[in-house]
């Protein structure tokens, strides 16, 4: 390999790592290391191959709200995702009653993570 053509691979390999690195600092990657992947309503696993399907749901519902503590994200998957916009468009359209208050989620990823980590 020529040095022109191992100069042109180092800057390519370089701007790969840099857009990775960038692309890391963004709330889905954060999200993706920080909670189990699994959807926090129909506790439906995922893995690699079908990763995309797993959103990052904010809470509150605005995406400029990103705390590194991830205390306003909760993975969902497409579904449940949609579902719940769709709620909340109602809950804004309709307000609040006693039919439309969300019930809490009930299912825990954490519940058994001290057993887990002992296996």
């Amino acid at each position: 390999m020529s040095n022109q053509g191992q100069s042109k691979l180092d800057r390519v390999l370089e701007q790969a790592i840099a857009y990775k690195a960038q692309r890391e600092k963004g709330y889905r990657e954060q999200a993706l290391k920080m909670y189990p992947w699994i959807c926090g309503r129909c506790t439906r696993e995922f893995n690699h191959k079908n990763l995309s399907e797993l959103t990052v749901h904010h809470r509150d519902h605005n995406h400029d709200n990103n705390p590194s503590d991830g205390s306003n994200w909760e993975l969902l998957c497409l579904y449940c995702h949609d579902n719940e916009h769709s709620r909340y468009e109602e809950l804004v359209q309709y307000g609040a009653t006693s039919e439309t208050k969300q019930q809490a989620a009930t299912y825990n990823p954490f519940a058994d993570l001290k057993m887990m980590l002992k296996k």
